[in-house]
C-alpha cells in the first residue's frame, strides 16, 4: 500500500477553490497559525479529511502555505487561546486593484484576511492520523 501524500499548488482561482474543497471542514489549533513577516509566508497546519482519495474517513495532517503575503487581518480568533480549535469552512479571494485579499472562512464568524500580491497557495499533506 502506498501512503499518497497530495501536494496541490494553486496559482489562480480554480487552484484555489481545489485546496479550499480539499480543506473545508478542516481543524486548526490557533497555536499552528503563523505569519513568518520577514518571509511573507503565511502558514497554516490543518487536520483534514483525504476527500480526494478513496478513503473517505482518512484523517491527514497538512500545512497550507500562502507565498507573498503582505498583511495579515484576523477577526474574532483570540490568538492568545493557543489550544482553541477553529473550523475552517473556506477559502476564496477579492481582487482589489493590484492585490488580492484571500480570505480564510471559519466557523463563529471567524475569518483570516491575507493581502497578496498574486495568488501563490500550496497544500502539502505532511502524515496520515492513525485513530
Amino acid at each position: 500500500m502506498t501512503k499518497y501524500l497530495a501536494k496541490i499548488i494553486a496559482s489562480d482561482q480554480e487552484g484555489l477553490q481545489m485546496i479550499s474543497a480539499c480543506s473545508s471542514g478542516a481543524k486548526v489549533k490557533v497555536a499552528d497559525i503563523k505569519y513568518l513577516e520577514s518571509s511573507k509566508v503565511f502558514l497554516i497546519s490543518i487536520e483534514r479529511t483525504k476527500i480526494e482519495s478513496e478513503q473517505k474517513d482518512k484523517k491527514i495532517n497538512s500545512i497550507c502555505r500562502f507565498d507573498f503575503v503582505d498583511k495579515v487581518r484576523s477577526k474574532n480568533i483570540d490568538q492568545s487561546k493557543h489550544e482553541m480549535i477553529l473550523e475552517l469552512i473556506g477559502i476564496d479571494y477579492l481582487k482589489n486593484n493590484d492585490d488580492y485579499e484571500i480570505n480564510l472562512m471559519f466557523n463563529n464568524n471567524a475569518h483570516i484576511a491575507l493581502t497578496t500580491e498574486t495568488i501563490e497557495v500550496r497544500l502539502e499533506d505532511q502524515n496520515e492520523i492513525n485513530e
